[in-house]
């Protein structure tokens, strides 16, 4: 791993470090910033790290989350109503990343609309480790990366099933932090079952990089997680089952506690 690569993300290097000597996955939760509200979703935010979770990945809510299925559109879009801003999200990273490192997802807009430089200063200023942004092409993303390099942000790219060989040699070669590899075509969401192709997915993505592989979309129950694990997944992120708990019980911290509990128990150690 060259020394680029660490000196960005010291604090995911050592999450997936930790996560390989226990002989299991990641544990690595989404959570949208200001759902239900900013002060419940900073309850489940702790929620997640009492559980045990290894990375959190802070969503900012967005009007138009090309990214994201029907249960994180409404979620964001209840958290923008609620009165949910780009700095109310900041102050979220900022109070969970003393417990675990904090990777926020944001668009596009949300990173060019201040500019590059004072939005990542003003991220690696909340203790975040790291940035994932879904909507950056390769070709779009040098002055990102250069920023988030200064700052020691690690910038998280996404592959997909469908990313040929030579992109996806580039994209990994560039990676930070972790390589984020999107387990299907399509936005987020739970599905009944994995792809059959979803050992070769794992495969690729870690012969391409240098990084830990994390695998997402689509993954939402334990038998999901064990599964990824099994295919060689360094880390299982979980978004929409987590915020669908959230949205339906008054008590969102206990709700999601209990639902990651039982993904947690995916993870095991018979890879």
């Amino acid at each position: 791993m060259s020394d680029t690569v660490t000196s960005a993300s010291p604090r995911i290097a050592t999450a997936f470090e930790r996560a390989h000597s226990e002989s299991r996955g990641a544990l690595m939760p989404y959570l949208m910033g200001g759902y239900p509200t900013l002060e419940r979703s900073l309850e489940i935010g702790r929620a997640y790290a009492q559980v045990g979770a290894d990375i959190i990945e802070l969503g900012v809510p967005y009007s138009d989350p090309l990214a994201d299925g029907a249960v994180i559109h409404e979620a964001a879009t209840e958290a923008l109503a609620a009165g949910a801003s780009v700095s109310g999200v900041l102050e979220l990273a900022r109070a969970l990343s003393p417990s675990v490192p904090v990777v926020l997802m944001c668009y596009a807009n949300v990173v060019f609309a201040p500019g590059v430089e004072a939005f990542v200063e003003r991220l690696a200023h909340t203790g975040a480790a790291g940035l994932i942004v879904p909507d950056l092409p390769l070709e779009e993303a040098t002055q990102t990366l250069a920023a988030c390099d200064a700052h020691g942000i690690a910038l998280v790219p996404l592959i997909a099933p469908t990313t040929p060989p030579e992109r996806l040699a580039a994209i990994g070669a560039r990676a930070r932090g972790f390589l984020y590899t999107v387990s299907v075509v399509g936005t987020t969401g739970e599905r009944s079952a994995l792809p059959e192709r979803f050992t070769e997915l794992v495969a690729k993505a870690k012969a391409a990089t240098d990084v830990p592989v994390a695998i997402g979309f689509g993954i939402s129950t334990p038998e999901d997680v064990r599964a990824a694990v099994r295919a060689g997944a360094d880390g299982v992120i979980v978004g929409t089952r987590l915020v669908r708990a959230a949205g339906d019980s008054a008590d969102s911290a206990a709700a999601v506690a209990e639902v990651l509990s039982e993904l947690k128990s995916g993870l095991g150690t018979d890879r």
